[in-house]
């Protein structure tokens, strides 16, 4: 199994390019399901996440055409047959229940097995359960698996227990193909949400309100094929934000956007970094050493969860203390323990961490626990005195691309062990 091995003390400084966005490409590549035409995807970014959707989708009858190099995937969903998705291919991925309000619009039946992924606490899909028995399907979950079937799904107002960015996307996109107007409120306003909209109304949807907590989707007979260049990665962006601003660094990403990340920028500025927002780039100046900066995780627009563990990883080596509080996920402070074996100074109650600035870590290793935490430890690595060992590093391979080229770009020194 890989390992990272990290040689602390360098700060970063240059350039790079933000990949496409995993959490809008992985819904996005499931849309592909609703229309007999093909759809070709840009910008798409070589993830294993990306590659074990895209078996998915493959297994179904889909034809897949991907040239990584270029970042294009065409699907072709003309000879979709098999509207299942297995245990096999979806164990370590929670993303793919997105096939099932797709197949289920479409096909007018799906079975996908109940969703892995990251252990950082339950993310029931009951919602998206919920949703799709409103709108007329008869949904049951049997031997691991979620059955649903209909005649065709009808439009219906639906109302979500909590702010869920899957279940809004599963939702939206079964809509799309309902018979009649569909009404989603308390749906999710991220970013990707808007970028999966954007897509499904290329493709003639008719969908108003997204990027708002109500969403109307007026459904249609058939969709058609489409173009769509997927977003800039904000979280991938955010977290080389952090990685420069922990070693005092200055660094410029280009292919990205600080309209999408208002919150973490504040917090960075908050904590002494000067950040530039130009077109289609961002710049980041750090000073000597941070100021420690609390926050706490919301829905989007607030700071969002996927961000915590990096700001920990910062405050742990800035001025001063700082209290962090996690409201998404009951289980995402496990990357604490593993700070902790570098040297800091963190204390957790409950669903809150007070992280104590100390004057320096020292290298050691740790444990990979989740895809976030992943990167939390890798920010820690980078400044931390002498060599840190990352293992289990296939979380970092889900949802970072090309990790160490990238940080060896800016100067890191970084390698992969095999």
């Amino acid at each position: 199994m890989d390992k990272l091995l990290i040689e602390g003390g360098t700060r970063l400084a240059g350039e790079v390019a933000i990949s496409g966005a995993k959490n809008a490409a992985l819904p996005l590549l499931c849309a592909a399901l609703l229309t007999r035409e093909p759809v070709t995807f840009t910008n798409v970014p070589q993830l294993n996440d990306i590659g074990t959707l895209l078996k998915l989708i493959a297994q179904m009858g889909v034809k897949v055409e991907r040239d990584a190099a270029a970042g294009t995937v065409t699907l072709d969903a003309a000879d979709l047959d098999n509207p299942v998705a297995p245990y096999e291919l979806v164990k370590t991925m929670r993303a793919s229940i997105l096939v099932l309000g797709p197949l289920a619009a479409r096909c007018g039946e799906a079975r996908v097995s109940l969703p892995g992924g990251c252990a950082i606490g339950a993310r029931p899909v009951d919602q998206h359960i919920k949703g799709l028995q409103a709108m007329g399907a008869d949904v049951r979950v049997e031997h691991g698996y979620v059955h649903a079937s209909v005649p065709r799904l009808k439009g219906a107002r639906l109302f979500t227990d909590m702010v869920t960015v899957t279940g809004t996307e599963n939702l939206m996109m079964a809509a799309c193909l309902a018979d009649g107007e569909t009404v989603i409120e308390n749906a999710a306003r991220e970013p990707e949400v808007v970028d999966l909209a954007n897509c499904l109304a290329s493709m003639g949807a008719r969908i108003t309100g997204a990027g708002t907590d109500v969403i109307r989707i007026r459904g249609v007979e058939r969709l058609s094929g489409t173009t769509h260049r997927i977003m800039p990665d904000r979280i991938e962006t955010g977290t080389y934000l952090c990685a420069a601003a922990a070693t005092g660094g200055e660094i410029r990403l280009t292919n990205t956007s600080s309209c999408y990340l208002d919150a973490v920028i504040d917090k960075l500025m908050d904590a002494g970094c000067e950040v530039t927002s130009e077109r289609d780039a961002i710049r980041l100046k750090a000073p000597r050493r941070l100021t420690a900066v609390s926050l706490r995780t919301a829905p989007y627009p607030a700071f969002p969860t996927d961000m915590q563990a990096q700001f920990m990883a910062i405050n742990c080596v800035a001025e001063g203390a700082a209290m962090i509080r996690e409201t998404i996920f009951e289980n995402r402070f496990m990357h604490a323990v593993e700070l902790q074996r570098l040297g800091a100074d963190i204390r957790i109650d409950g669903n809150t961490a007070v992280v104590q600035g100390v004057a320096r870590l020292e290298g050691a290793t740790v444990m990979a626990t989740d895809l976030r935490a992943s990167a939390s430890l890798v920010i820690a690595g980078l400044v931390a005195e002498g060599e840190t060992v990352i293992e289990r590093i296939y979380h970092l391979d889900r949802g970072y691309e090309r990790l160490e080229a990238k940080l060896a770009a800016l100067g890191a020194r970084v390698r992969r062990l095999g």
